[in-house]
């Protein structure tokens, strides 16, 4: 009987263990409702002009969509599973350390009056609001090694000269915007060269970045959008209103929205020139790039190439972002330009400078979250493999369509490539070479088109702080433009995948995007200084 009743218990705990160790699947798993939540918050963001509620809302909506509408599973999820899970993550902590370092080092940088010098050096070389917005993007090329590095310091060396020459703020972030993820994903020293690399298994993953780069026709068209609307001093949509306030009345805002206008100025040192702000930023690139090669096992025997491809890139950043602020505050030390207390002040004045960009961060790595716990993975992958079958010609031009989408919804750019670029290896691994090659940069494209759209991509969010313009005008503003570049994108992809050259469809995207603005600047004529 003893022995009966030991069974009995063991056996019921095993049943109890195995239990408790099957994993929840929602009812609504793997299917469209898996993105819901994410266009319900782009949705309400666009429609009520506030960021913070709408992203919350999109979170409970997954929350509840995942629990089945049952309170207690819907909060906990939502917490647990969410927002504390999302601020667990080393990774996620670590690309918050690295701005706040950013914050720090900006706040540094002006105070110290870098950022003013070289902003009269500028104006004295610059005599017009189309050199403000060519010297704008030409220092967002040379900043390739990172987006939010990118955005951030090109936002705060360039905002004084693009006020002085009446460039309004939503175009500030528009150029911004437009020269981070697009420069990142074709710089091969990029973070994000190392993400997408590390996506591409079985594969060189750094040798197919560089064959990818001609086909990433969204990146390299914005680029022409970008620099020939400026040549052509023609804008339309939202931005025509914003730059035509700007340029003729001063008013570098427009809307009522103006976070950023009475912000205090920061006592700026007399003693700051021009060296005060390209040494920190020139110490900042080669560190990031050391801290990434050093997580790679660079010093560990692996070659530069391969240490990239390997490296961490949240770590890599925090460390280079770290030792570029210790140069910072030394060579300012040395220069006397700035006491050490004033150093230390610049810290947590750079927190607070980041800290909305922080939340929504925040708020959009939950939301990410909800949809992946909702299966919005496993919903596009299904759709990319069914898509695989037939229409073999279009099939870069579908999967960029999908990125694009997937990222919209997701605020995600790395999301999108690890969802899509394992599929696309494992479609092609034993097929067609050049095909997978067109496929991986159109999921690139797809993905930085659609991060660029999106109200909830990181990078978005940051080109906005870094402009200090209001969220949603540079999201409204910059839309239109954004998807006319993904017209003209998903028409050369359908020509790559006929002719298998991007020597032969990128030259016809470049004349159908010109083509493009001609008519735009036939249509809406010119934004007059």
């Amino acid at each position: 009987m003893p022995t009966a009743l030991l069974l009995a218990m063991a056996f019921s705990t095993t049943v109890f263990a195995a239990e408790e160790e099957m994993e929840y699947v929602p009812a609504l798993h793997a299917t469209f409702w898996a993105l819901v939540p994410a266009i319900v918050a782009i949705g309400l963001a666009l429609i009520t002009k506030e960021v913070y509620s709408s992203l919350f809302i999109g979170i409970l909506m997954g929350g509840l969509l995942y629990s089945g509408f049952q309170f207690e599973t819907t909060i906990t999820h939502i917490f647990s599973d969410g927002i504390i899970s999302v601020l667990s993550d080393s990774y996620n902590v670590g690309i918050l350390v690295f701005l706040v370092i950013l914050g720090a080092m900006v706040s540094l940088m002006n105070k110290a009056g870098g950022s003013a010098a070289f902003g009269r050096f500028a104006a004295s070389h610059i005599k017009n609001r189309v050199g403000a917005q060519l010297a704008t993007i030409l220092l967002g090329v040379l900043i390739f090694i990172d987006d939010y590095f990118n955005c951030l310091t090109v936002g705060s060396v360039m905002r004084p000269v693009t006020d002085k020459f009446r460039v309004s703020r939503a175009k500030l972030s528009y150029l911004i915007d437009a020269t981070a993820a697009p420069v990142c994903i074709i710089a091969p020293i990029s973070s994000w060269a190392a993400a997408v690399t590390g996506f591409v298994e079985g594969e060189d993953g750094f040798s197919i970045f560089i064959r990818a780069i001609p086909y990433n026709f969204y990146a390299i068209l914005t680029i022409v959008m970008m620099v020939g609307m400026v040549l052509l001093k023609t804008e339309f949509g939202k931005m025509k209103e914003h730059e035509h306030n700007a340029a003729l009345k001063g008013d570098l805002y427009t809307t009522a929205a103006r976070p950023y206008e009475n912000v205090k100025e920061e006592k700026i040192s007399a003693k700051g020139g021009v060296v005060d702000l390209l040494i920190p930023i020139a110490a900042l690139i080669v560190c990031c790039v050391i801290g990434m090669i050093y997580t790679g096992g660079f010093f560990e025997g692996a070659g530069f190439v391969e240490a990239f491809s390997n490296s961490d890139a949240s770590l890599g950043l925090t460390l280079g972002s770290f030792f570029g602020l210790i140069i910072t505050i030394v060579l300012y030390q040395i220069r006397r330009v700035l006491s050490f207390k004033e150093c230390m002040e610049s810290i947590p004045e750079g927190f607070r400078a980041m800290v909305p960009a922080i939340l929504i961060l925040t708020f959009a790595w939950s939301l990410k979250a909800m949809t992946d716990s909702l299966g919005a993975k496993e919903f596009v992958a299904g759709v990319v493999q069914s898509s695989a079958g037939g229409l073999m010609n279009f099939l870069p031009a579908i999967i960029f369509l999908v990125g694009c989408f997937l990222a919209f919804a997701t605020g995600t750019s790395w999301g999108t490539f690890g969802i899509l670029i394992p599929i696309v290896v494992a479609v092609f691994q034993n097929g067609d070479p050049q095909m997978m090659i067109m496929s991986i940069s159109a999921c690139m494209a797809g993905a930085v088109c659609g991060d660029h759209c999106s109200p909830i991509s990181d990078t978005t969010i940051m080109a906005s702080a870094g402009a200090q313009c209001e969220h949603v005008d540079h999201v409204t503003t910059q839309l239109p433009y954004a998807v006319l570049a993904a017209a003209v994108s998903f028409v050369t992809y359908i020509v790559a995948g006929f002719v298998k050259s991007a020597w032969i469809a990128l030259p016809v995207g470049i004349v159908l995007m010109l083509a493009a603005l001609f008519a735009l600047r036939n249509i809406n004529g010119t934004v007059n200084e």
